[in-house]
């Protein structure tokens, strides 16, 4: 599918943003690239999910996992046994990777096919990972990445024990090349095809919550939190 669209969207020229770099600038519509620190920092913090690519064994492996963000870099956690996170502990300088995380705010359609698109909202992050050592340091990422998917908990849960520590890895991805693309808008029909008798137009996408439900074993004492039903 083709499309270009041209949505209002911040430019390299934005304040306060990312130094644009060969590998942030994209080679096809420029104009949807955004390098405004609090637009990247937003995008991140709204999404759940991220994908981590690196190269292993030469073969390019890309894994979905959660991380969070504390200021300038974002910090990603998993099993010791987990390879990724070995390698960005035994390598020099460090693992190189690619984080991507990715919205879906609407469903693009066009007259033609060749047209539909969808409206997104994405960041791309390169750098270099390292392994957090330093006990504080992995306290506080790990609150993060808690308090990522539910701002809070992690002060109103059981922290991990020395235990459970040992078991798990983080690593560290500074904020430093980084990018985001965005599309807003409708469909971008050639004007050949605008008399068409096709519906044309967005179907806009919404993330929503259900009513939380309760651990077959909770006490019934123990009701919803606020910084959930706040959701």
């Amino acid at each position: 599918m083709s499309d270009t669209a041209s949505p209002q969207t911040t430019g390299p020229e934005a304040a306060a943003g990312y130094e644009p770099t060969e590998r942030t600038v994209p080679t096809r519509s420029r104009e949807r690239a955004a390098y405004d620190r609090e637009m990247v920092h937003s995008i991140l913090d709204e999404a759940y999910v991220c994908h981590l690519g690196f190269v292993r064994d030469g073969a390019p492996v890309v894994l979905p996992t959660l991380f969070g963000r504390v200021g300038d870099r974002l910090y990603v956690h998993g099993s010791t046994g987990s390879r990724p996170l070995r390698e960005a502990g035994r390598t020099d300088p460090g693992l190189p990777v690619c984080l991507t995380v990715t919205h879906v705010d609407g469903l693009v359609l066009a007259r033609s096919a060749f047209h539909h698109s969808i409206n997104y909202r994405s960041v791309v992050v390169h750098g270099v990972a390292h392994t957090v050592t330093d006990p504080q340091e992995r306290r506080t990422a790990l609150d993060a990445i808690v308090d990522h998917v539910v701002p809070g908990r992690s002060a109103d849960s059981r922290p991990a024990d020395e235990k459970e520590l040992a078991a798990t890895a983080v690593i560290r991805l500074d904020l430093r090349e980084v990018s985001a693309k965005i599309r807003t808008g409708g469909p971008n029909d050639d004007p050949r095809d605008l008399a068409l008798p096709h519906w044309a137009g967005v179907v806009p996408l919404a993330r929503g919550y259900a009513a939380p439900l309760p651990a077959d074993d909770l006490a019934p004492a123990i009701g919803v939190p606020a910084y959930i039903t706040e959701l």
